[in-house]
């Protein structure tokens, strides 16, 4: 189902998830970010007891990445330490659809991998143009 470099993701999301800061959920996500040149970011979900102000895995990676410079994506993993399969939020599928209209979305857990793109997950994203 996956091919190397997505299964790579995969394991890259999963060390990510190793940093998350996930005091409040217990949920552990990571995720690896890949750019149309090649790089990779990486991010975690960064919680807090003001629950609006946590940060996603993926969005964590997107920010890192434009940060940086880079606008232009062709692959997201995510990856929770978890028995629950956690595909990305409403929140970051917005801000997947702000870069990419077809961006391959891999969402994965201790037991399961999922292979999907932005287009299944947001049909109809909220664009201004």
């Amino acid at each position: 189902m996956l091919d190397k470099k997505e299964k790579e993701l995969v394991d890259l999301a999963r060390k990510a998830s190793e940093n998350a800061y996930a005091v409040y959920s217990g949920y552990k996500v990571g995720a690896a970010l890949q750019t149309a040149a090649g790089k990779i970011y990486t991010g975690c979900n960064v919680e807090n007891a003001s629950y609006s102000l946590t940060n996603c895995a993926e969005r964590t990676a997107i920010f890192k990445a434009v940060s940086e410079g880079e606008k232009e994506f062709e692959s997201l993993a995510v990856y929770v330490q978890s028995d629950t399969l956690f595909p990305p939020c409403g929140a970051c599928r917005q801000v997947i659809a702000e870069f990419s209209d077809d961006m391959t979305i891999i969402y994965a857990n201790q037991n399961k991998v999922v292979k999907s793109n932005i287009k299944k997950l947001l049909p109809e994203s909220f664009k201004l143009s």
